[in-house]
């Protein structure tokens, strides 16, 4: 095992359909090391490589990649402990109006499990495998879809589990419920996997965005002006007149396009069109992407790149990383890692 972490004993995984970095943040913080990343959004990678010393996050659709591939990018053979990803969950997702029985995004989460399951058999075998989606993917070709991942993945000796979650149990200011897939090596596990440590209190909005100036507004930016808080702290100008008659100060919400939050509860999902990014409680204009990078989780030292667009679509895919840290840390302790990282590091020293 030991060739397969670090020097500092960080277990390395590979991140596919990674997006900026979410889900990769939440597993680096709780002790793992991304070796490679792949995500097909051009300004998505930008991202991921621009809050890491290191840059692994690579421009290709993973549909195409073989293992040499993956050797020829990492500059030696490459061989994970682990698979994390996210496939495009547009296709499953209820938001998403136009949904079809055939959409080429549902073929995404085979190919997710395709490269997985090469890697286990040609290289060391994988410990473990992990997929975060919407809910509604349970459901996708009345449930054929992921029964027949699970029935691969337990034909090639892992333990499958599927947890229904909700971000705002971990620490997340934000309702968002979320599939996890946990696939764990039974031959390699120390223990029972026994699901996510929940936290006892949840927070609210106004526990990380109150206080904070005001944006920059995008007619502003545009002519050069930025935020001293933040490279992100940037919003729509205000145009429509709900946003200057009072009208949205006082409402729960004033349907899909004009959802505004309330300062004492968690936010909705964070996830948006580009004319649908939620109302900030004030109900004088809509959310800033840092503000909405806050109620994802991510800390006050990530950076979006690209556009305003690329921006609000970056966040609103994005894994909270605080969820993804207590997906690692529950494969830490079945695992055994943290006994491993102990002993590497008590002989560095």
């Amino acid at each position: 095992m030991q060739e397969r972490f670090l020097n500092t004993g960080r277990p390395m995984i590979l991140s596919l359909f990674s997006g900026c970095g979410g889900l990769d943040l939440g597993f680096e913080t709780s002790g793992f090391h991304t070796g490679l990343a792949f995500d097909l959004r051009h300004a998505a990678v930008k991202s991921h490589n621009h809050n890491r010393e290191h840059n692994p996050a690579h421009q290709i659709d993973i549909t195409n990649l073989k293992l040499e591939d993956l050797d020829r990018l990492y500059e030696a053979r490459f061989d994970p402990v682990g698979v994390v990803g996210g496939p495009p969950c547009q296709s499953f997702s209820r938001g998403n109006s136009n949904r079809k029985d055939d959409d080429p995004r549902t073929k995404l989460v085979r190919k997710f499990f395709n490269l997985a399951l090469r890697i286990h058999r040609f290289r060391s075998g994988l410990d473990f495998i992990v997929m975060e989606n919407v809910t509604e993917v349970a459901k996708a070709e009345e449930g054929r879809l992921l029964e027949r991942e699970i029935h691969r993945l337990e034909q090639e000796g892992f333990d499958v589990f599927i947890e229904n979650t909700n971000a705002v149990d971990f620490g997340v200011p934000q309702y968002r419920k979320r599939l996890i897939l946990v696939a764990i090596n039974s031959e390699r596990s120390s223990r029972d996997w026994t699901g996510l440590q929940k936290l006892s209190l949840s927070k609210t909005v106004r526990d990380v965005i109150f206080g904070l100036e005001e944006p920059v507004h995008f007619s502003e930016f545009s002519k050069g002006h930025r935020s001293s808080t933040h490279l992100n702290h940037l919003c729509m100008t205000p145009k429509s007149k709900k946003f200057f008659d009072g009208s949205l100060k006082a409402v729960r919400s004033g349907g899909r396009s004009f959802k505004v939050l309330n300062w004492d509860k968690p936010s909705y999902t964070v996830s948006y069109g580009h004319r649908e990014v939620h109302v900030h409680p004030g109900g004088h204009r809509r959310l800033s992407v840092y503000e909405a990078m806050l109620l994802q989780g991510f800390p006050h030292d990530f950076e979006l790149l690209g556009t305003l667009s690329d921006q609000i679509t970056q966040v609103s895919e994005a894994v909270p990383p605080p969820l993804a840290k207590a997906v690692a840390n529950s494969i830490q302790k079945v695992m055994g890692y943290e006994n491993f990282s102990s002993n590497a590091s008590r002989a560095a020293a």
